[in-house]
């Protein structure tokens, strides 16, 4: 038997009891769901565990979808597999003792509220995201790097039933007529799935996990992700209140940068986070999350990161930290910042700092409002002060790659100068090569600050030569 084979049921089902099991398990037709299942002429000595565990969950999972148990809670799902364990043992289908029927009970309860298959993947704290691609193509990301997981479903329907309880547990719904979600998972983690004819060749599901505790600024230097003068500049921009562009590459690390230079903000300050998934941890108490919501299948009840914008400036923020601008939001989010909402911090996908700016400007094109190019320049100028490009190298590293302020307008060209970067010096045993170094260039950002009362080294710009990775002066 494959190690894909060897599941929840598999390796908690007694030789004993398999022995004790005289009838092949398959699966039956619809119309015979209310009998015994099937018996098979010859008696077997030893039951096939994987047969005998997808008919009883292919049973006992229509059932719960006839009754709707699934929406009625935890509670109720617990109630209707020990039903259903006691109906199944006095049926004689499954002769256990009363141990292997407490392990079944507890298997059929992860598989309807729980992951399933990937419950062990779920629970390994180096596992970052998980994607899985059919039912034997299961591939994780640890330490930055992609790798195949041991982890198999038994058939493309497996997969579709742990994508549709997924949804349902969170109040969504998937299904041929929509076969795209998004959603949250109750411990945090972010999933995508799809259903056929969306993905042509069968269900995808994609889980990207975060941590229990949020990476502080101090883990980013002990793994080499930033040197000790680029965080010690940014928690200074952080707490004089300027306001931040993180730009980056999926996967690349924005959110953790931005969670880790969220713990700069006083803790006195009411800071209100807009997120398409609530991912960000934040310690200050006074803090309100809010979350976009897509439509439903009628096409209703779409909550966008705009409307999120719109209210949140009626609620009294301090601060305004936005996950990710993706559209329109964009140009709201610039005009909060240039009305009384400085030391706000958003993320935005892009390859390169000046390519961050161009897009955040074709992001406020999108907003259905018909400005000039140049007076959206203008605002970009007038609100965003520091640019952080992040990335992630060959190695799985994410490090901050540049540290840009922005300086103007050239005529109808913003300007950026940078003030910190990572020079790369080529790839070797496995790790990129390279070192963080400051520009030698004082930020006017400098005047700034002082004026709010933040004493700021110029030390800090001077440019002393290459200094290792994440390693302090």
């Amino acid at each position: 038997m494959t190690d894909g084979s060897r599941d929840l049921f598999q390796r908690n089902l007694s030789r004993d009891a398999a022995g004790r099991i005289q009838r092949d398990a398959v699966p039956r037709s619809r119309e015979t769901r209310d009998t015994n299942t099937s018996r098979s002429p010859r008696a077997s000595s030893r039951a096939d565990a994987v047969s005998v565990r997808a008919a009883l969950q292919e049973r006992f999972f229509e059932e719960l979808g006839e009754r709707e148990v699934l929406e009625e809670g935890e509670e109720a799902v617990r109630d209707a597999v020990s039903e259903f364990v006691r109906r199944v043992e006095q049926e004689g289908d499954l002769p256990l003792n009363a141990t292997e029927r407490d392990r079944l009970a507890e298997d059929l309860v992860e598989e309807a509220l729980g992951v399933g298959p990937l419950a062990p993947l779920m629970g390994d704290p180096a596992v970052t995201d998980i994607l899985v691609n059919g039912p034997d193509q299961v591939f994780v990301e640890r330490f930055g790097r992609l790798e195949r997981a041991a982890v198999r479903f038994r058939d493309a329907e497996h997969v579709q039933r742990l994508i549709e309880r997924l949804a349902l547990r969170v109040g969504r719904r998937i299904d041929q007529s929509w076969p795209m979600v998004d959603l949250r998972l109750p411990d945090g983690s972010r999933v995508n799935a799809t259903l056929p004819p969306a993905s042509i060749d069968g269900p995808t599901l994609s889980v990207r996990r975060f941590g229990r505790r949020r990476l502080t600024q101090q883990d980013l230097l002990t793994h080499r992700s930033a040197s000790e003068p680029m965080l010690a500049f940014l928690r200074l921009a952080v707490r004089g209140r300027l306001n931040i562009l993180i730009s980056g590459g999926t996967g690349a690390g924005k959110s953790t940068l931005l969670g880790a230079l969220c713990e700069s903000i006083p803790p006195d300050e009411r800071i209100v986070t807009i997120e398409d998934t609530a991912e960000l941890i934040l310690e200050q108490e006074h803090v309100v999350r809010l979350e976009t919501r897509p439509a439903n299948v009628e096409g209703r009840g779409l909550i966008t990161a705009r409307d999120l914008v719109i209210n949140a400036l009626r609620m009294r923020p301090t601060r305004l930290i936005v996950g990710e601008v993706r559209a329109g939001e964009a140009l709201d989010m610039l005009q909060a910042m240039n009305t009384g909402h400085e030391g706000s911090l958003t993320t935005l996908h892009a390859n390169a700092p000046r390519d961050a700016l161009s897009r955040l400007e074709t992001l406020c094109l999108m907003s259905g409002t018909e400005l000039p190019s140049r007076a959206i320049r203008e605002q970009i100028v007038s609100a965003i002060q520091l640019v952080v490009h992040v990335s992630r190298g060959r190695d799985g590293v994410r490090r901050v790659e540049s540290v840009a302020e922005v300086v103007g307008l050239e005529g109808t060209t913003l300007q950026l100068q940078e003030i910190f970067r990572f020079e790369r010096a080529g790839f070797a045993s496995g790790r990129v090569q390279g070192a963080f170094t400051s520009t030698g260039i004082v930020p006017r950002a400098v005047e700034e600050l002082a004026r709010r009362g933040e004493d700021v080294d110029v030390a800090l710009f001077r440019p002393e030569g290459p200094r290792p990775e994440g390693r302090t002066r």
